[in-house]
């Protein structure tokens, strides 16, 4: 059996203490019955995880608003029935021993496409005439094949910033215990920051302090809505990865104003705002950026192709404070604590111990 390494270690965030720092990495499901609310499959789906060993199960990206979704399939928070159904989650989630959070999203140009297993999926667009809608962005630049969005105006803005701070307020009466703003993926606060899909004149435009500008509204709006006492923390992109995009040095830059905001920790991603972005395959690729995001004084988290147990102590501390991770844990619930590799009777659920 290993020895207990960092990555196995308790991390305080605000007044939420973490069991450790293996944490499940938010992955939309496209299972939200009719009204945007949880069903069964979330609460087989995300309490499996919750009995695996992870330390936060972070809950998909849930939209802020009916058309701030990707999908009609996507969860939503800006209702009571939906804030119901979250609740319901939550409490599955901690009671089976993992900590509840959520991802909450405004997918702004990537929204009201198709699901991935119908028709062309996530390329495929539905318009308002098919029960889609019409998407905003900064700018009327498309993402591939979907629909031209309208650019946002200030009054569009201010009703977006309203939509968080719901979302946020809502989280909290669903009891989960912190909160992540999506802000990477093409996302709409990636869009602002992004000077190839935000070509504003205004104040929301311009060079990297007028273009993170509504990003960092989006976060007071959240904080706004959020418990002082619970921690945020923002999924954003380490570069574009393309030639004339977002750089790095420019995220640390974004990092120190967000950590001057509140944020607690930045979930470190990359590329996605343009099919023609690079796709690194290297394992902890993401990881290696936190590093110079560290320099800020913010804490760090990253995702990204962590499929051996040896890459979570690689990663832990020496690179950020914690791993989120993805696909293996879609392939097998327990991938926690198979890496953890522990004596069973020690680690693994109390009912399943007979197992071994």
């Amino acid at each position: 059996m290993s020895t207990v390494t960092t990555a196995w270690t308790p991390l305080r965030l605000r007044e939420s203490l973490l069991p450790n720092r293996v944490w499940l990495s938010p992955m939309c499901q496209y299972s939200a019955d009719e009204f945007g609310a949880p069903t069964d499959w979330h609460l087989a789906h995300y309490g499996a995880r919750a009995a695996g060993g992870v330390g936060m199960v972070m809950v998909e990206c849930t939209g802020v608003a009916p058309d701030m979704r990707t999908t009609r399939r996507d969860l939503g928070l800006w209702s009571e029935r939906q804030t119901e159904g979250h609740r319901r989650l939550a409490s599955a989630i901690r009671s089976i021993g993992s900590v509840p959070a959520i991802q909450l999203g405004a997918a702004g140009r990537k929204s009201s496409h198709g699901v991935p297993w119908d028709n062309a999926g996530t390329r495929h667009p539905i318009g308002p005439h098919d029960g889609g809608w019409q998407p905003l962005a900064p700018s009327p630049i498309p993402f591939a094949g979907l629909a031209v969005p309208t650019e946002m105006t200030t009054e569009d803005g201010a009703r977006v910033l309203g939509d968080i701070e719901r979302a946020a307020r809502n989280a909290h009466r669903a009891g989960y215990e912190a909160v992540e703003l999506h802000g990477a993926s093409g996302y709409l606060f990636h869009e602002f920051l992004s000077p190839l899909a935000n070509h504003r004149t205004d104040a929301w435009g311009g060079d990297l302090e007028g273009r993170m500008r509504f990003p960092l509204e989006m976060v007071e709006a959240v904080r706004a809505g959020w418990p002082d006492e619970k921690p945020v923390i923002v999924r954003m992109p380490a570069t574009d990865l393309l030639d004339g995009g977002l750089t790095a040095d420019e995220t640390v830059r974004v990092a120190a104003r967000l950590h001057e905001e509140g944020v607690d920790m930045v979930d470190i991603s990359s590329g996605a705002l343009s099919p023609d972005a690079l796709r690194i395959s290297e394992p902890l690729y993401n990881a290696r950026y936190g590093p110079g995001l560290r320099t800020t004084g913010i804490r760090t988290a990253a995702s990204g192709l962590v499929t051996e147990a040896r890459q979570l102590d690689e990663a832990v501390p020496e690179l950020v404070d914690a791993v989120f991770v993805g696909r293996a844990l879609l392939r097998d619930p327990y991938w926690a604590l198979r890496a953890l590799d522990a004596e069973p009777r020690d680690s693994w659920p109390k009912q399943y111990h007979r197992a071994f």
